[in-house]
């Protein structure tokens, strides 16, 4: 179906830890965005790539969905480092 196309933002939020193998300078507020056999990193604020790879396409509807939802996921990301579960945020469509 045409969900097919689109990257997996749900439920991705996850916090950094001393475990990340995407800490040291990136300990900042990021989601993990999947996409068939590709996994991307990306900040929050501000929107950047990280880490990871995901298709140009399917990278742009990502970085876009995030500017749009950008205060939401740093709510989510300080809700995560209290120990607290996010809120849900829209996902792409």
């Amino acid at each position: 179906g045409p969900s097919a196309t689109r990257p997996c933002t749900e439920a991705l939020l996850m916090p950094a830890s001393a475990g990340d193998s995407f800490g040291g300078p990136h300990h900042c507020a990021h989601f993990h965005a999947y996409y068939q056999d590709d996994v991307a990193i990306f900040g929050i604020d501000p929107v950047e790539l990280i880490a990871g790879k995901l298709p140009r396409r399917q990278r742009r509807l990502v970085e876009a969905w995030a500017e749009l939802h950008q205060e939401e996921l740093m709510v989510a990301w300080d809700r995560l480092q209290a120990g607290r579960p996010p809120q849900a945020i829209e996902p792409l469509k």
